[in-house]
């Protein structure tokens, strides 16, 4: 193992796995349920409903398990950060318990599954633990646990943990969990093929065609007809006029796998305050390392990315110290406008479309309760959460704030990116170094890559017009108004939008010459 950290951000869940692959979708396809997203949430769908005898497709635009189901850190808990005296306030008591149950549903199901099946996943049931380090979110400490006694989650008040985090006080619920994502979710994926489901990788999406029967079209022109559709791409790929991009806002978050000096005890761990930082062990090569993530930023906003490794390694070597940090990654996550993620019909006018996203760092429950909800919706079987999850709700407070709040930060980006003029000539680019330079008058993109070739692109983001700005540590394009990225040769890596930044190379190339 390398004893620095990698170039590429790469995240340790995919190394050292084989992991199967399978075909493009060649020809058209019907089926009752097309599910498109191959993350946890799109594979946990697809393997309930063929196991209800339905027949299912499944298909993603790159490869299965690559996206954010990839890049997480895999705690299986109901501890979703400082959220139950927030809903209590914001929703009431009885949305909050709702919430509350439906995890703890989803946290006892994938146990029971995972002993069921006999999954190698690595999985170890672990307390989860929230502290802080300041006064103020030391009491806000307190007003949780108060919320967790109103809705019956066990729990242990503590201001001393085995670990010296610097913490003032910590709650504590115990009988959670921590696996491997990827080596659970092989085991469904060999189970929907045996229930005749057909998996489908570099198929990508483009649209839906909701007439009398939805029919998914795919980039290359082939069309899965069915009765229902899935989406399960994290960032809805059709929006159906559900103006999901006002609905949600994207944040990005670091994680570094560190060996550590120091022991470490095992337990799952959050810091609540600013910085956070997470913290859980994980066994590479059969020794523990320690997953260290933090550092949350709205998606083109902040620093360069670079320093967010930086301060994450800091912390480690603070905490713990640092013998060896061999894999390090960024995860990107959505949150909607009320904390609780939309999952149900995509809009009241397309009820044969189904959505599940923004799940707000907490992807791991939040796949089970959803896979289960769309099962269930489905089949036409009542399900006491689809009220809460419902995306066609706007609840008036607080979503009317977050509604107006998100939006004018959007707004305040679209100006900011029209009016900036970059002095930098892309021709100065050192290798491995990007930003936004000027073309013909005009703000571009440029990076130069470790071979020394110049990629230069337009920063108008394809999806509304927002100016992208550059992200060092992923060598990417991202956008601060809804999240899309763009590789550093303008394709998409992640929506809601479609289409790739325009090249300039030629463009570049002809001005050189004239």
């Amino acid at each position: 193992m390398p004893d620095r950290t990698p170039q590429q951000p790469e995240p340790f869940w995919r190394d050292h796995l084989t992991l199967p692959q399978y075909p493009s979708l060649q020809e058209d396809l019907e089926v009752d349920v097309a599910i498109v997203g191959g993350g946890i949430t799109g594979i946990t769908t697809a393997f309930l409903l063929a196991e209800s005898g339905v027949k299912v497709a499944l298909i993603d635009a790159s490869r299965l398990m690559n996206g954010t189901t990839g890049h997480t850190t895999a705690k299986m808990t109901v501890q979703h950060d400082l959220i139950y005296d927030e809903l209590i306030g914001n929703l009431g008591e009885e949305h909050a318990k709702l919430y509350y149950q439906a995890n703890n549903e989803a946290v006892e199901w994938m146990k029971a599954f995972i002993q069921k099946e006999q999954i190698s996943c690595d999985f170890s049931e672990r307390s989860a633990t929230l502290y802080a380090t300041t006064d103020q979110y030391a009491k806000k400490i307190e007003k949780e646990a108060k919320a967790y006694d109103k809705l019956g989650i066990p729990y242990k008040l503590e201001n001393k943990l085995e670990m010296n985090l610097g913490e003032l006080n910590a709650v504590t619920i115990p009988n959670q969990g921590q696996y491997h994502p990827i080596r659970y979710l092989l085991t469904m994926l060999r189970d929907i093929e045996a229930n005749g489901g057909e998996i489908f990788e570099q198929t990508a999406a483009v649209d839906i065609e909701d007439d009398a029967q939805p029919t998914v079209v795919t980039r290359d022109g082939q069309k899965i007809r069915c009765e229902r559709v899935v989406i399960a791409t994290h960032f809805p790929f059709y929006d159906g006029l559900g103006f999901y991009f006002t609905r949600m806002y994207a944040e990005r978050s670091y994680v570094l796998a560190v060996k550590s000096k120091s022991p470490y005890n095992g337990g799952m761990f959050l810091k609540v305050d600013s910085p956070s930082r997470s913290l859980r062990d994980v066994t590479i090569n059969d020794e523990q390392y320690v997953l260290i993530g933090g550092e949350s930023h709205k998606t083109g906003q902040g620093i360069d990315t670079r320093k967010h490794y930086e301060a994450l390694e800091t912390f480690a070597r603070e905490k713990l110290g640092v013998a060896d940090y061999p894999y390090r990654w960024s995860a990107q996550d959505l949150t909607t406008l009320d904390k609780v993620p939309y999952i149900g019909h995509l809009t009241e006018s397309h009820p044969r479309v189904l959505v599940a996203t923004g799940f707000r760092k907490w992807g791991m429950t939040h796949s089970t309760v959803a896979g289960h909800l769309l099962h269930d919706l489905i089949l036409e079987k009542q399900n006491p959460y689809e009220e809460l999850y419902s995306p066609s709700r706007f609840r008036p407070d607080p979503s009317i704030r977050r509604f107006l709040s998100t939006n004018a930060d959007v707004a305040g980006h679209l100006l900011k990116g029209k009016l900036e003029l970059p002095v930098s000539q892309p021709e100065n680019l050192k290798y491995d170094e990007g930003r936004p330079v000027a073309v013909n008058g005009r703000r571009a993109g440029g990076y130069r890559d470790h071979d020394g070739k110049l990629h230069v692109v337009d920063t108008t983001c394809t999806h509304m017009g927002c100016e992208v700005e550059w992200n060092a540590g992923d060598r990417t394009w991202d956008c601060p108004c809804h999240g899309s990225r763009f590789h550093y040769d303008g394709s998409v890596v992640e929506g809601p939008a479609k289409k790739p930044l325009k090249l300039l190379n030629q463009e570049l190339k002809n001005s050189s010459e004239s």
